[in-house]
């Protein structure tokens, strides 16, 4: 890798605000079946504040925050969640994604439809966030023979 040269006034900005985002993109996440947003645009959120150290402090410091070698394991998770919510309602006797046939004892009606949208969104949350970081990564490595 090439020698990040960084600007202090820079990192500290996006040090500070940084984790500001991050915690808009989880309630985005966490309240988009209640309000507008949802999982992609929360992930984004999430995608952006980490790109945000990455352009300011350097990759290599920026692997503190979330090691390149995560990122399609966690998108393959988020797909993995997404899909075993809808799998778990087919299994359970409905449709794919039919929130009311959740096998989640105690919960009915509305408070298990909520749950399962919740579910989804944060599937697709993780795997927005996790796959937009590994493609920036992939970008920034470049072509093997280069």
């Amino acid at each position: 890798m090439r020698k990040h040269k960084s600007n202090p006034i820079i990192l500290t900005v996006s040090g500070v605000v940084s984790p500001f985002i991050m915690l808009f993109g989880l309630y985005v996440i966490f309240h988009g079946h209640y309000s507008p947003g949802g999982g992609f645009q929360g992930g984004t959120l999430l995608a952006a504040a980490l790109l945000l150290i990455r352009l300011a402090a350097g990759f290599d410091i920026a692997q503190l925050q979330f090691k390149r070698i995560l990122g399609t394991p966690l998108g393959s998770i988020g797909v993995l969640i997404y899909f075993g919510t809808g799998f778990l309602a087919m299994m359970s006797g409905g449709e794919f994604l039919d929130y009311g046939f959740l096998p989640f004892a105690g919960v009915t009606g509305a408070g298990l439809r909520s749950l399962g949208i919740l579910m989804v969104e944060i599937g697709v949350g993780l795997a927005v966030m996790a796959i937009l970081v590994a493609i920036y990564d992939d970008l920034l490595e470049g072509y093997p023979n280069d």
